[in-house]
This record gives C-alpha cells, structure tokens and sequence, in this order.
C-alpha cells in the first residue's frame, strides 16, 4: 500500500471513501463538509490576516457548501466577508443547508467587482466541474486574473480538472488550494498543477483505511518505490556483473545523441557502455570518448556476431538519433529477446506497423520500455492520444496494449506498467528543456536495465534520477551538464 503522503486519489476515488466511512463508521457528508469549511476558513486567517474582506464564490454543490460554512465561521470572527452565488435553485443537499445557516446574504456572482485589499476564496467548482466553466464563472476569473487579487482555492482552483488537471474553458489561478485528506492527481498533473499554487492538505477525520481502500493504485515516483531492488554492489564485483549496455548511434551528423545516451549510461552505473555506430560515424565518436567503447555494426550480420557474446551484453538502447527506420525495425527484431529501450527514431519506425513491435515484446517478463514524448506517443498510439482520456488513462492502455513500460514525458511524467501500475514523477525541473536530456534519460533507464532491475523500476528510477540531477545541474546547464550531475542512487 502507501502512506498518503505518496499516493493521489482522483475525485472519485475520494467520494467513495467518503461513502464508505458514511456507511461504517457514521461520518456523513455534513460533517465533512463542516470540517472542511473551518479548515478554509483558519487558513484564510493564518495566510491573509491582512485581508480587508473576504470574497467567497459559492457554487451549487458540496464545493460551494464548504464556501458557505468558510463564510459563516469567517464572520463568526468578526472578519468582513461577502458571498456570491453561482446557481441558487439547485443546490445539492448539504449545500442548500449550509447556505441556510450563512449569515451572509448571497449576492449573485455576476455582481462582484474587485476593491483593493480583496481576498477571494474560490468555492464555484472545486475540481469536479465536467464541463467547461459558465460564462459568469469566467468573467470573476478574468477580473481576478485582471486586478491580481489572491485567490485561496477549496481542493482545486474551479476549472481544473481534478482526475486530469485539464482546464474546463477557463480557470483559476490559486495563491493556494486547501485539498482534504491527500492529494488529488490533478494537483500534479499539467496544465492543473501550475494553476494549484500551494497545496496544504488538511485531515478532516476520514479513516485512512477507506482513502486506501478507494485507491487504485496512482502514486508519486519516489526512492521509497524502489531502491530496495536497485543492486548492492559486492566486494569483489568485476565490471560485467555490473551490468553491460549496447547503445545504437545514428550517422555521423547525428551522433551525438547516441553518444549522450551512452555517457549517462555509464554515469549510472552500467559497468561497461559500448556504443554501436555505423561506420561512417566511427571516427567522429572515437574522437570523442574515453570511457565508452566502440563497435562498428552496419548490418544485422555484424548485430547478429555482436549479440552472440549472450554472457556478456545485457541491455540495449535504440533510438536516439539514429535515423534509419528500416534499419531500426531490423534491429530491433534480432534485440527482442533483451531488455530493450527505445526511443525516439525507435519509436517512430514502427508508426505504420505498432502492432509487429508488440509482438516481439508481448511475453510475460516486461523487456521493453519505450519513453515518448507527446509526438512520438500519438505516432504509435494514434487512437489513445486522440481520445479525451487523461494523460494516466492513456499511459496506461498504451502500457497494457504494448506489454511494454510507458514513459509518457513531460513536465509531468507518467510511469505505466502493462500490469496497472502507474506513478506520476513529480521532481522534474524545466530545466530539463533542452536538447539532448531524453536521450540521457534513455541512458540513465538503458543502465538499470542492465544490472538487472525489473523494467518497471529501472525506468521509474531513472525518470527520478534525471530530475534530481536537473536540479544539481541548474538554469544554464547544457546536456553535458546534465551527464555530470547525476547522482547516486539514493540508499
């Protein structure tokens, strides 16, 4: 299982645990909605005591009834606070009570205009909306946006999505969300998760056994997952127990990314990186590495003579800069018996033929791990990119069809195993966008492969690692910055 501080619920998930500890233990959805309320409320206090009144936007369901009770309490202390309404004649039921039992009079929403020293609490929607924001809804964002009035949120700010983080039509931008019990997944999700300012997580008592038992299983991409599978390194290890990692280069002009891949390779702790390269690339890559070592393979006759060192090769990267999808589709026929991870040109030479790539690596032990970013992923799941599902959804049905890991890129990863599991990576920098750092991460995964971890951890290590070394890297790194700054892993 996980602690909560690891996993996310979509909201859902959260309704059922909050029926089940209805139905068990006799917590209604009243008193939850009461708790709620006082939690906004004593958070609105420690984070604006300045505030010259407090805007509370209440919308029609339980959100807009955790607005009403945050109103109520607010005034309880004596604060300034005025309420408007979104909907007033189809208010669910705890709604409609806390309402009746506000002492502020709600003002239609369509009334509000913004004064100085204003602090709006955002209480339309939460992250339950299922269709695109109202009109009047979008028109207190725009002033809220307009006159940069904070904004305290009640679980997400309205408009996001709270499975997905997408945006109905319009959102707010919260200074702060104020989210029950555990994160949602799309407080961490983009384009949500840049709209949640600061999380703060309030328990408001429903048993931690019902969050679990709602859970299905997404969790945040931590050490914690998987370290205890990462290999101890003995006394009298020689460098091919370590691991021995094949990466493919592309032509001379396009070397380098091979190149790359195969340096954080060894950066990662592979014992042994050689890197295949045609032959016309041979001498611009012996020009310019040490450590790696060199094979010339033009052919699947030389890959077949290579690949019959069967003590020795133990993983393989294809794809960066490679550039010959002909020739990848060869070469990966003769490298499906070995773990393999492929990206890039890897991906899309098999654009026109998904299914033969799935073929070779649909078995019962996970081999492949393919690391697409949004292009390379509608290239070979063209039906699941352009389905509304969100970016989990499809990471997953992509796993499950390919019997391959997913690494569905981004400035929010997704991990996906073909057997359910799903992580969302959470310590990636932008300092990530630049040229060359998926071919390191193609590396960094390629290494772990080949000292024996299952290709699930391995890819879910190696998307940690990459971030954290963004980090040590800094603003103004380049690739090669990036190479060097990966760090140990975590013991």
């Amino acid at each position: 299982m996980g602690s909560l501080s690891e996993i996310f619920l979509t909201p859902s998930e959260m309704l059922k645990a909050e029926q089940l500890a209805a139905r068990v233990c006799d917590i209604d959805s009243w008193t939850l909605m009461q708790k709620a309320g006082q939690a906004v409320a004593e958070s609105a206090l420690r984070l604006f005591p300045e505030a010259c009144r407090y805007v509370i936007f209440c919308g029609p369901g339980g959100n807009g009834g955790d607005g009403y009770i945050t109103a109520k309490i607010l005034f309880e202390h004596g604060m300034p606070v005025v309420v408007y309404r979104l909907g007033h004649d189809k208010l669910s039921d705890d709604c409609k009570h806390a309402r009746s039992i506000c002492p502020v009079t709600p003002l239609p929403l369509d009334q509000w205009y913004p004064v100085p020293g204003d602090v709006v609490i955002d209480a339309l929607f939460g992250g339950g909306l299922s269709r695109d924001m109202p009109t009047e809804a979008v028109n207190v964002v725009r002033l809220t946006l307009s006159y940069k009035i904070p904004v305290i949120s009640v679980d997400f700010p309205s408009g996001v999505c709270g499975e997905t983080g997408k945006i109905r039509g319009f959102s707010f931008r919260a200074s702060y969300s104020i989210t029950f019990m555990t994160r949602k997944s799309g407080h961490v999700l983009l384009p949500g998760r840049d709209l949640c300012g600061v999380i703060e997580i309030v328990n408001i008592g429903i048993p931690h056994r019902f969050l679990l038992s709602a859970w299905q299983g997404i969790r945040e991409n931590t050490p914690s997952l998987w370290k205890d599978v990462m290999p101890k390194l003995r006394p009298d290890i020689h460098k091919y127990q370590r691991g021995y990692l094949g990466v493919f280069s592309g032509k001379e002009s396009s070397s380098g990314a091979g190149r790359l891949a195969a340096q954080a390779g060894l950066k990662s702790g592979a014992g042994v990186v050689t890197l295949a390269v045609p032959s016309s690339a041979l001498n611009i890559n012996a020009s310019s590495l040490t450590a790696v070592m060199l094979r010339v393979i033009d052919t699947e006759d030389n890959l077949n003579v290579w690949l019959s060192d069967q003590r020795r090769l133990s993983a393989f990267v294809l794809g960066p800069g490679f550039g010959d999808l002909e020739k990848a589709r060869r070469f990966v026929a003769l490298l499906s018996l070995y773990p393999l991870v492929l990206d890039a040109d890897g991906i899309t030479a098999f654009q026109n033929c998904p299914e033969l790539l799935f073929s070779y690596f649909n078995k019962q032990t996970t081999r492949l791990v393919m690391t697409p970013h949004e292009g390379e992923f509608s290239r070979i799941f063209p039906d699941i990119a352009a389905s509304s599902q969100g970016k989990i959804d499809k990471a997953k049905a992509a796993a499950i069809r390919s019997g391959a890991v997913i690494v569905y890129k981004g400035g929010d990863t997704v991990i996906a195993g073909p057997d359910g599991r799903v992580l969302i990576n959470t310590n990636a920098s932008s300092n990530l966008a630049t040229a060359g750092s998926g071919d390191i991460l193609s590396g960094i995964i390629g290494a772990h492969l080949a000292t024996g971890v299952p290709a699930f951890e391995a890819a879910a290590a190696a998307v940690w690692r990459h971030g954290e070394a963004a980090y040590f890297a800094g603003k103004t790194m380049t690739a090669e910055d990036l190479i060097q700054s990966i760090q140990c892993l975590p013991e």
